[in-house]
C-alpha cells in the first residue's frame, strides 16, 4: 500500500481506502461487511469512510460493531462520518450545518461508532442556511474538544472554501483540511479546474468519491445491464441510474476496457490508476459489495508500472473531456 499526505496536514491516509455508502446495513450482511473491512485492512487501508445518512445510521452501527469486534488498534486506521442530510428526518435542525446539528451528528456518530473521537468529520454539503462563520466556528470548537481530529468538506464549490479558510485565518481558527468530491473518468471539471488554487493556496486535501462512476467504469455495463443487484437497480437509486447509464459512455467505456485488456489491467484497476495518477488525490475511496472485487480494487497499486504515458494518452484520445483551465 502507498500512503499520502492528507493535503498539507500530517496525516497519512492509504491511497486507497474503503467506504460504505449504499452496502453497509443496507446491501449486504454484517457478516460481508466485516470481510470486506478485514481484507481492506490487511492490505494496508487505513481509512474508512461512513456518514451519518448512509442506511439512515445503520451503516455507522454496523462499522463501528465491526471496530470494536476486530480490536485494531486505534492508532492504525482512520474513520471519518459526515453531517448534513441527518438520518432521514427533515424536521427543523435535523439537517444541515447548524451549531445546533453539527454537535448533536457528532455525538450521536461516536456512539454509533462506540469511538472516543472521530479522525475526519466532513460537511457534506454546503448548507445556504447557515452562515460559513457558524459551521467553521462549531467544527473548530469539536476539534478543541477532542471529538474530531480533522474537518472538511463534500461538494462545496471554491467560493464556499475560500471563504472558510479567509474566516478561519482571520480567526485564529482551523479551516477544513480536506473536500470529498466525486471525481472519475467522467467527472473532471470541478476536481480539475474549479479547486486548482485552493490546492496550491490552502494545501487541500481530497478524499474522491465514485472512482469507477458508480460501476460505469467497471465495464459491466458494457453489453447491457447485468444479471444479479446491482447499485443501479436498488430502490431509490432511479436517479444514478439515468445519469450513470448515457449511451456515448458506454461506447467509451467499450473503448477503454480494450485499453486495459492490452495492458494486462481490469477495466476497475486502469480506472481506479488514472484517479492515483493526479498529484492532488489523497485517497481514493473504494466501494465494494464481493470480496472479488474489493480484492481486484486493491491490487490496483501492482499494477503502477502498466499505466505509462502512452496509456495516458490513449485515454485522453478516448475521453475527449479534458477541462480547459483558465489562462492564469
Amino acid at each position: 500500500m502507498e500512503y499520502r499526505n492528507l493535503g498539507k496536514s500530517g496525516l497519512q491516509v492509504s491511497a486507497l481506502s474503503f467506504g460504505s455508502w449504499l452496502t453497509f446495513g443496507k446491501q449486504i450482511t454484517d457478516k460481508i461487511a466485516e470481510k470486506l473491512m478485514v481484507l481492506a485492512y490487511d492490505n494496508g487501508v487505513n481509512f474508512f469512510d461512513n456518514a451519518e445518512i448512509y442506511a439512515r445510521g445503520e451503516s455507522e452501527k454496523v462499522m463501528g460493531k465491526i471496530l470494536k469486534r476486530v480490536k485494531w488498534d486505534r492508532s492504525s486506521y482512520c474513520v471519518s462520518s459526515k453531517a448534513y442530510f441527518g438520518r432521514g428526518d427533515r424536521r427543523p435542525n435535523m439537517t444541515g450545518l447548524s451549531r445546533k446539528h453539527l454537535v448533536e451528528a457528532c455525538n450521536e456518530a461516536l456512539q454509533r461508532f462506540q469511538l472516543d473521537y472521530l479522525d475526519l468529520f466532513f460537511c457534506h454539503r454546503p448548507d445556504k442556511k447557515t452562515p460559513i462563520e457558524e459551521t467553521v466556528w462549531t467544527m473548530n470548537a469539536l476539534i478543541q474538544q477532542g471529538k474530531i481530529l480533522y474537518w472538511g468538506t463534500s461538494e462545496w464549490s471554491a467560493q464556499e472554501l475560500t471563504e472558510a479558510h479567509l474566516f478561519a485565518q482571520k480567526n485564529s481558527l482551523i479551516g477544513p483540511t480536506m473536500e470529498q468530491p466525486q471525481y472519475n473518468m467522467f467527472h473532471r471539471e470541478r476536481f480539475e479546474v474549479e479547486y486548482a488554487q485552493l490546492y496550491k493556496n490552502f494545501g487541500l486535501g481530497t478524499t474522491i468519491w465514485s472512482p469507477l462512476a458508480s460501476g460505469l467504469l467497471t465495464g459491466k455495463y458494457n453489453e447491457g445491464m447485468p444479471k444479479g443487484k446491482t447499485r443501479l437497480t436498488m430502490d431509490g437509486m432511479e436517479w444514478l441510474k439515468e445519469r450513470t447509464l448515457v449511451e456515448d459512455r458506454i461506447k467509451k467505456v467499450k473503448k477503454l476496457t480494450a485499453v486495459a485488456e492490452k495492458i494486462g489491467v481490469s477495466m476497475p484497476q486502469l480506472a481506479l490508476l488514472w484517479c492515483l495518477k493526479n498529484p492532488n488525490v489523497s485517497t481514493v475511496i473504494m466501494g465494494a459489495s464481493k470480496l472479488k472485487h474489493l480484492k481486484d480494487n486493491l491490487d490496483t497499486l501492482k499494477v503502477q508500472e502498466q499505466y505509462t504515458t502512452e496509456v495516458a494518452e490513449k485515454i485522453e484520445a478516448i475521453l475527449e473531456n479534458k477541462p480547459v483551465a483558465p489562462p492564469w
